[in-house]
């Protein structure tokens, strides 16, 4: 199957990325939907800002900056996102029963050979699958925060996503600048986040039981490991509420060894979720 038009829906954090990337490496046509128009307002933004700074770069031309943003069509209409979409991609809140409702009324308005694929990081493909007539059409289509930066994005089959969903999903990747990674099992936290989570987790079982304080134990691992920044800075980063989810995700599927750490629980309770609420291990109200 050629794919040349794609829906991105959702246009937050990691939506308005793939939207870009879409249009601008991949040089796809790319209907870009949200229910709101201050979101879409935003995440426009957020575009013109990122392609902006590729332009200060010398990373691209202005009128390679002009090309993707013609590429994209805003729209808060999921009918005219869908009903002409090759690929369709949801890139909304990660809720289980916000995806589904959402799957539900794509599969109704797409194209019946139209490809459907989830932006999850930790829910079951099958399961959003489920929510559709079409599951061997469907497959999972993880990116990485930012997608215009992040090189990799993990295409992950349900039970039932056919070989020819699965190839095609990957050709796509591949033209948006990406490496594809195949998940063949559906399983919580598919590859990336399956070793990243317990290893965050971990490291605030480090501060919990007093073993060292959080800018040492982040130290550490930079320095120790080459990581690029430590676990609990990533881990306010992303957002200890996200982090909790997921978490609780694996303890649910996999057992006592992925149970939360009572710090991370305790934070969420008080607020504390990192750089959303401007404080978690450190305080992102005070300049970095």
């Amino acid at each position: 199957m050629e794919v040349e038009k794609v829906a991105v829906l959702g246009a937050g954090l990691m939506g308005h990325g793939i939207a870009q990337i879409a249009a601008q490496m991949g040089k796809f046509e790319v209907r870009f939907r949200t229910r709101r128009q201050a979101t879409m307002d935003t995440g426009m933004s957020m575009i013109k800002d990122s392609l902006q700074k590729f332009l200060k770069k010398g990373l691209i031309k202005e009128e390679e900056a002009d090309e993707a943003l013609g590429r994209i069509h805003p729209t808060l209409d999921l009918k005219e996102a869908v009903e002409d979409a090759d690929l369709v991609i949801e890139s909304v809140i990660e809720d289980l029963e916000e995806k589904k409702s959402l799957l539900s009324e794509v599969d109704k308005l797409a194209k019946p050979e139209a490809i459907i694929a989830s932006n999850t990081s930790s829910i079951s493909i099958t399961e959003l699958a489920s929510a559709t007539n079409r599951p061997e059409k469907f497959c999972g289509m993880h990116f990485f925060n930012p997608p215009q930066l992040m090189r990799l994005v993990e295409v992950i089959r349900g039970v039932k996503t056919s070989d020819e969903t699965v190839d095609t999903v990957a050709e796509v990747v591949k033209r948006m600048g990406k490496e594809p990674i195949l998940v063949k099992k559906d399983a919580p936290g598919f590859v990336v986040n399956r070793i990243l989570f317990p290893a965050l987790n971990e490291a605030m079982y480090l501060v919990w039981e007093g073993v060292a304080e959080p800018e040492d134990i982040d130290r550490a691992v930079r320095l120790g490991l080459n990581w690029p920044m430590g676990p609990l800075y990533l881990a306010d980063y992303l957002g200890h509420d996200t982090t909790l989810s997921i978490m609780e995700i694996f303890e649910k599927e996999f057992g006592e060894k992925f149970r939360p750490c009572p710090i991370l629980k305790q934070m969420v309770r008080a607020g504390l979720l990192g750089r959303k609420s401007g404080r978690g291990f450190y305080n992102w109200t005070a300049p970095r």
